[in-house]
């Protein structure tokens, strides 16, 4: 069964940048709605066997009939809600180091270049979506966006894989920001654990 990732930290964590009442309704709401269709679109699809990144990455070549569109959409949303929850902490922000942190600064001049490039893409992203930091095997970094529960990994058929998410449904921040999405992006840099980030560059990048 595929599980939701676990949280470390409380609803009310990551206050005041994100409220607690959000908090909960994203992550045993919105989130849990996802884990829950995409297991039963799975489980139909006799894909239980499988990992998530080759359920993704297959996607489009596998023939998975009345589901195919459950697969895309809850598994997407399945995986872009673990790997957003789970690099979200209180007492993180500030800027990665070690080699993530020279990755970046060689690919983007500065972190600063960095983070107003990926705020300008997630805030630019037309209706709901993400915004993302991906690698690919030869540790190469990019900036995507992407439609609904969409992600590199599926789009790419796992060329490119996210290592950093940033939501911009408006489930995700209208309770506290209403329409104002460029609040909501730039708070969540206060909240960004970066050595989680550095793992799954690390976990990605050979």
């Amino acid at each position: 069964m595929f599980e939701q990732v676990k949280l470390d930290y409380a609803y009310d964590a990551l206050e005041p940048y994100i409220d607690a009442l959000t908090v909960e309704t994203h992550y045993a709401k919105h989130h849990a709605t996802y884990t829950k269709n995409f297991n039963d679109a799975a489980e139909k699809a006799g894909l239980m066997d499988q990992s998530i990144e080759d359920i993704l990455i297959n996607w489009n070549k596998s023939d998975l009939g009345e589901v195919k569109t459950a697969i895309r959409n809850n598994g997407g949303g399945y995986y872009n809600h673990n790997l957003y929850f789970d690099h979200l902490g209180p007492n993180a922000g500030g800027e990665p180091t070690g080699l993530l942190a020279e990755k970046i600064i060689q690919t983007f001049s500065t972190f600063a270049d960095f983070k107003e490039q990926i705020s300008k893409a997630s805030i630019g992203q037309f209706g709901s979506g993400w915004g993302w930091l991906a690698t690919n095997a030869s540790g190469e970094l990019r900036i995507m966006a992407s439609p609904n529960q969409d992600c590199p990994l599926l789009e790419t058929e796992g060329v490119w894989r996210a290592i950093m998410a940033i939501d911009v449904w408006e489930h995700a921040y209208y309770l506290k920001y209403k329409n104002l999405r460029a609040d909501h992006v730039k708070a969540l840099f206060e909240l960004i654990d970066w050595n989680k980030v550095a793992k799954n560059y690390e976990r990605w990048a050979r």
